[in-house]
């Protein structure tokens, strides 16, 4: 069982660490748009692969 004092720094705690990464993130997205250009291909690429990989393994078991 949590204590009054318990749940009020917690939920200081959530609203402060959500506040900063907000600020965070905005602060960092102009830089993340020079220098991550492309990273979206990147990530969608390494998916497909990991799908394909995976219906590969699956499908090898039917035959």
């Amino acid at each position: 069982m949590l204590t009054t004092g318990e749940i009020a720094f917690a939920i200081c705690f959530v609203i402060v660490f959500i506040i900063g990464m907000v600020w965070a993130y905005n602060k960092d997205s102009f830089y993340d748009k020079i220098h991550f250009k492309g990273a979206s291909k990147t990530l969608a690429i390494i998916i497909l692969v990991l799908v394909i990989m995976f219906l590969f393994v699956k499908m090898r078991h039917y035959i």
